[in-house]
């Protein structure tokens, strides 16, 4: 199992079967996907099918989200980091920032703390020339979060019948910010 990152709190290392119950737990959520089109999972097999997807996306495209793992407990958070996506703005791949959270860990700086070591790892690794988000324009935790890191918002787009802010950080920008 590979591990990306490890902060003074959390290990950052790629999601494996072994979290299934953890992506259970957090997908099943109805809060956590509150903005998400409110389609909570409902049982440990689609659970799997999620990880699958996350490991084929390392495989494809060599990213993929992090399960986010508190060091003390080894409890899984959440998940957090990059992915190559293709599907949400037409005609525009690109490499998005995102991250998910269990709700008992809300408000303790979590998705500001990851999305800072995603950010670092896409442009000093993979050496991406820029990264980009979205988040519904009704979830304001997300969208402070997005801000607080560095990216700067672009334009609102519909996706799934609901307007999302879209927001971008070019490498040179990270760089004459650190």
């Amino acid at each position: 199992m590979k591990i990306f990152v490890k902060t003074e709190r959390l290990i950052l290392r790629e999601i494996v079967e072994n979290d299934t119950e953890g992506i259970y737990e957090l997908d099943s959520d109805p809060e956590v996907h509150k903005y998400l089109g409110n389609n909570p999972i409902q049982n440990r097999e689609q659970s799997k099918d999620i990880i699958k997807y996350i490991r084929k996306q390392y495989e494809e495209n060599g990213i993929g989200r992090w399960a986010i793992i508190d060091k003390i407990t080894n409890e899984f958070i959440g998940w957090t980091g990059l992915k190559y996506e293709q599907n949400v703005r037409e005609n525009f791949d690109y490499y998005d920032l995102g991250y998910r959270i269990k709700r008992q860990y809300w408000g303790k700086g979590i998705a500001t703390e990851t999305a800072l070591e995603a950010l670092k790892y896409g442009f000093t690794t993979l050496n991406l020339p820029e990264i980009y988000a979205g988040a519904h324009v009704d979830n304001i935790a997300s969208n402070k979060v997005l801000k607080k890191v560095g990216l700067r918002f672009i334009e609102t787009f519909e996706f799934d019948g609901a307007m999302h802010n879209w927001y971008k950080l070019e490498k040179s920008e990270w760089i004459n910010g650190h």
